[in-house]
Parts: structure tokens; C-alpha cells; sequence
């Protein structure tokens, strides 16, 4: 985007109002925005989460009927008033204070639901919320609802409670999964932040389908407790956003040992606090990008979208070389992949079901055993999930922690792979390797869905972040044709988050490729006011 044309979109987007107040759309307002106008007194909590609230009212069962959402929360006005009054005595909590979140609904939430977006959980009470979540709430942040995701976050855009959710910019095209009612929520402004999870690409796949930005963190950054598991050698959850700095924001509140996920104890003396104060204008100046070639080729349009990405990144001062991806890597990472997700799927769900109500299967055995007596749509449209429940059959049989199949992975394949990327990064000093995160623009929704990192082929790089433990940052790069959203990732050696949202903050300054989709448009009085000098972000 030129210059010209980006200084025409600001002015349409910011209108002088009285007093050198201006008007922010809804869509563009970050995170600092609105704690400017919190803190001009020109907007309320409360008032924010109205607007949420409108949006899903006119947008997710009506309208376009998106069907991102599964479960309102019913206090969320009560909340954010009790967060107005403690913000005029006691002053904010932190940056997220009253700010509106969604949430993947596979994490746990103590008033709420958490169903994994399966009948076989329906109206499940989890004991406790998850260890993020009252990391969210402690921050002050106002969780608005829990949002609809592949089932137990594997497969389409589509569950067995949820039904199928739809992508704001094409209704006929797939919004991916599994952390696809996450990624519509955002994009549609059900929400400022939002939670997903990615075992395999489950937050990049709906971060580049949506339009948005999301981060795929270092595995061991934030706690997985409270999260139904997929395979928990590759799960982290996330945060998703309309901006890189709304990442950076919410990525600092969340982070932090956690005695309950051994893993966190990686991120000891490595996590930070405020991850804003890397976000640098200028950050690819000096900077070497690698670009992963065999990721290119399946999209003429992605593909077109993604060398203009490169020139921009260049015309900004960086460097941009060549890196290919031994063949050997591309040719196991799916093996490999699959090799650790089936089998401990089987027996960390029975561990999680074993915390949870007793009127709910506890094995898999079980699950599959209650999924086939279910065999028709309900009267609210909860119907059957063939193609997830399916896959329970597949995870049944493919054996157990002790195989050698998985074991030779898991204690050898794991690291040589780790290995030869970390000499990637090493061999041509590369400050981070970006890609297309999905090679092609989302399929419609009637095509097999091919979700970043179903564990076979080499479309995609998404998987490789979870085999390897590194962190992937997707910024919206620009559109296909057809106007369907293109995502760029960036990819980094393990807790190397500062240096990717540098990267991608400058990247996104540089090209400001995200908009508004086109099926939820703006409603009336959703600007925000806020002093001129005060919009520093």
C-alpha cells in the first residue's frame, strides 16, 4: 500500500471530533487506543462490551448467521461494571483491564460451559478455570464468550455442538480450524483478544483464513492447565488479535511458571511481562528474513501476495534470502507428526475426562461408543460429526506411549528435526524463516477442509513450529483476487518472541494489509473517541 493511499485510510478512519477528540473505528481501535479513551472518560467498559454484545446479536445467528459463538456469558455487563467502578477508585489492573475476550471453548471456565464443542461435553462444569484464564480475569479482562472450534480441536471449522462456523469474508469458504470460531469472533469484532490452541497450525490456519494477526507461542511460554488436551507435546494456547501490538499486550499478562505444566519450566528467566516494548517501526531494518520456497507454488494468487509481502520487507530495509527445507524433514514431518498426536490424544483425554463430571464418558472407548448412538441432527442443530468421530477410531488403534513408534520419535525424531532447523536459522543467520501460513486461499467449506498441520504432506509448514517447539507470529500480508485473506508467518528459534513481534509490527506498519470483512460490516455508534495525542499506536 502506498503512502498516498494509507494517509487517505487514516483520515477515513480517524475523524477530527470536538474538543481534538478523534473518532476511532471499532475495527482499527488497539488495545492502547481504548484504554485512551478509558482513560478520556469518553468510553466505558460496559459500553465496549455493548458493542460486542450488538455485534454478536446482529452477526452470529442472524445477518450472515457466522455461528462462531457457543456460549454467552451472562455476567459480562455485571462484570465490566464492577471493572468501571474499580477502575475510578483503585485505578486499571493492567492494560487488559475491561477489555472483552473470547475464548476457545476447549479452555476451562469455572461459570461457563466447557464442551470441547462436543455433544458427548455438553454442559460440562469444569472444576476450576483454566490457569490462563484467571491469568485474564486477574488482569481485569472481561470474558464475553466461548467460541465454537473443530471438535476436541481437531478437523474443519465444524462440531457436533457448534455446527459449522462461517468466515466473514467469503460465507462459502472455510474459516480453518480448529481455532476457526476464534479467529471469525476477531475478525468479525466480536472481541478485542481471543483465545485458541494449535496442536498442529489450529491458531495459524484461522489467523490467515479470518484475516487477522495470531501467535502460535513457544511451546512452554504459557500453561496448558485447564486446556483440553490434543496432544500435549504440541499444544500451547494463544492469543488472536486485529493487531500485533493487541498481541503483545495480551501475551504479557499470560505469561509465567506454572507449577501444574511442567513445561512452562522452559520459560523460566525467558518469559517477559510487556512484550510492547519491542515494537519498533523500523525493526526489519538490518534484518535477515529467510523465505521457506517450498511452501510457495500451490496458489498463484498466495503466492503473489507473498513475494509483494517480501518487497515491502526489503523496501524496509531488510534482508530477504532463499532457505529450503531438507527434503528428508519435508518428507516425516507429517509421519512424525501423527506419530505423537494419536496416541497421546488417547490417553491425555481420559486424563482430562477424569476431572469432569461423572456423568461423562472417560475414555475414548467411550466416546466413540456414545458418538455412534448419536445419529441425527437435533431440533437446536446440534448434529453428528462423522469425519472427527471417525478419527477417534483412528486414535484408538495407533497404539500406546510405550510403542516404539512412538518413542523413537518422541526420543530421536523430535530433536534431529529441531536440530536441522535451529541450523537453518544458524547457518544463514536469519533473525526469523517466513512462509505462506496456508499455501492456498481457503478452500469452500464443501471441499475437504485442508487444515494447516493435519499431520500429512508437505502443503503446509504450520506443523513444523509444533515439532520443533518455535513460535509462529501470522500477520495479515494482503488478498487473493477473489478477496480472500493471505497470511504471512514468521517463524522463530524457541522464545523469540520479542524479535518476531518486532518483525511483525514493522511489517505490519509497513503494509496495513487487514480489513474489515466484508459480511460484518460496521454498526452504528461503534466509534471510539480519543485525544488526538493520545493515538500513539
Amino acid at each position: 500500500m502506498t503512502k498516498s493511499v494509507r494517509a487517505l485510510t487514516l483520515v477515513a478512519a480517524l475523524l477530527l471530533g470536538p474538543a481534538g477528540l478523534l473518532a476511532v473505528d471499532f475495527d482499527s481501535a488497539t488495545i492502547a487506543d481504548i484504554n485512551a479513551a478509558f482513560d478520556a472518560g469518553t468510553l466505558t467498559a460496559e459500553k465496549l462490551v455493548q458493542m460486542c454484545l450488538a455485534r454478536i446479536q446482529a452477526y452470529d445467528r442472524q445477518g450472515p448467521a457466522l455461528h462462531a459463538v457457543i456460549t454467552l456469558n451472562p455476567k459480562a455487563l455485571e462484570t465490566a461494571r464492577a471493572l468501571d467502578v474499580e477502575r475510578k477508585t483503585k485505578g486499571r489492573r493492567s492494560p487488559l483491564h475491561g477489555i472483552p475476550v473470547v475464548l476457545k471453548d476447549n479452555y476451562n471456565t469455572a461459570d461457563m460451559p466447557t464442551t470441547g464443542g462436543s455433544v458427548l461435553l455438553e454442559g460440562s462444569m469444569p472444576p476450576a478455570d483454566a490457569f490462563l484464564v484467571k491469568k485474564l480475569r486477574a488482569a481485569g479482562a472481561i470474558i464475553i464468550a466461548k467460541v465454537n472450534l473443530s471438535e476436541f480441536a481437531s478437523g474443519g471449522a465444524h462440531s457436533s455442538l457448534g455446527g459449522q462456523t462461517l468466515n466473514p469474508h467469503d460465507l462459502t469458504r472455510t474459516p480453518s480450524g480448529s481455532s476457526g470460531g476464534t479467529g471469525v469472533a476477531i475478525a468479525a469484532e466480536y472481541a478485542v483478544v481471543g483465545m485458541g490452541t494449535d496442536t498442529g497450525g489450529s491458531i495459524r490456519g484461522p489467523s490467515t483464513a479470518n484475516g487477522i494477526v495470531g501467535l502460535k507461542p513457544t511451546h512452554g511460554l504459557l500453561s496448558r492447565e485447564g486446556i483440553i488436551p490434543l496432544a500435549l507435546s504440541f499444544d500451547t494456547g494463544g492469543p488472536m488479535a486485529r493487531s500485533v501490538y493487541d498481541i503483545a499486550v495480551a501475551l504479557g499478562v499470560m505469561t509465567g511458571v506454572d507449577a501444574a505444566d511442567p513445561a512452562t519450566t522452559k520459560s523460566q528467566g525467558r518469559f517477559e511481562t510487556d512484550y510492547t516494548k519491542h515494537l519498533k517501526s523500523d525493526a526489519l531494518k538490518g534484518a535477515r528474513i529467510g523465505v521457506a520456497r517450498d511452501f510457495l507454488g500451490a496458489d498463484p494468487d498466495v503466492d503473489w501476495v507473498v513475494e509483494s509481502a517480501l518487497q515491502a520487507m526489503r523496501r524496509a530495509g531488510a534482508t530477504v534470502v532463499d532457505v529450503r527445507v531438507p527434503k528428508w524433514l519435508l518428507d516425516v514431518k507429517g509421519e512424525f507428526y501423527n506419530a505423537i498426536r494419536y496416541p497421546e490424544f488417547v490417553v491425555q483425554i481420559a486424563d482430562y475426562l477424569a476431572t469432569i463430571g461423572p456423568g461423562y464418558p472417560k475414555t475414548l472407548d467411550q466416546m466413540i461408543d456414545r458418538a455412534m448412538r448419536f445419529n441425527a441432527t437435533r431440533g437446536d442443530g446440534a448434529g453428528p460429526n462423522p469425519s472427527r468421530w471417525g478419527l477417534f477410531k483412528r486414535e484408538a488403534v495407533s497404539g500406546t506411549l510405550a510403542d516404539y513408534r512412538y518413542t523413537s520419535v518422541r526420543d530421536h525424531g523430535l530433536p534431529l528435526l529441531r536440530a536441522a532447523v535451529e541450523g537453518m536459522f544458524a547457518s544463514e543467520k536469519l533473525d526469523a524463516i517466513v512462509y505462506p501460513t496456508s499455501p492456498r486461499r481457503p478452500a469452500p467449506i464443501a471441499a475437504p477442509d485442508p487444515v494447516p498441520g493435519g499431520g500429512s504432506g508437505t502443503a503446509s509448514a504450520t506443523n513444523i513450529a509444533n515439532l520443533t517447539g518455535f513460535p509462529d507470529l501470522i500477520v495479515p500480508a494482503g488478498f487473493t483476487g477473489d478477496n480472500l485473506p493471505v497470511g504471512l508467518s514468521f517463524v522463530g528459534p524457541a522464545f523469540s518472541e520479542p524479535k518476531l513481534l518486532a518483525l511483525g509490527y514493522s511489517f505490519e506498519q509497513a503494509t496495513h494489509a487487514r480489513r474489515r470483512p466484508v459480511h460484518t460490516p460496521a454498526l452504528p455508534g461503534e466509534s471510539i473517541s480519543v485525544q488526538n495525542a493520545a493515538r500513539d499506536r
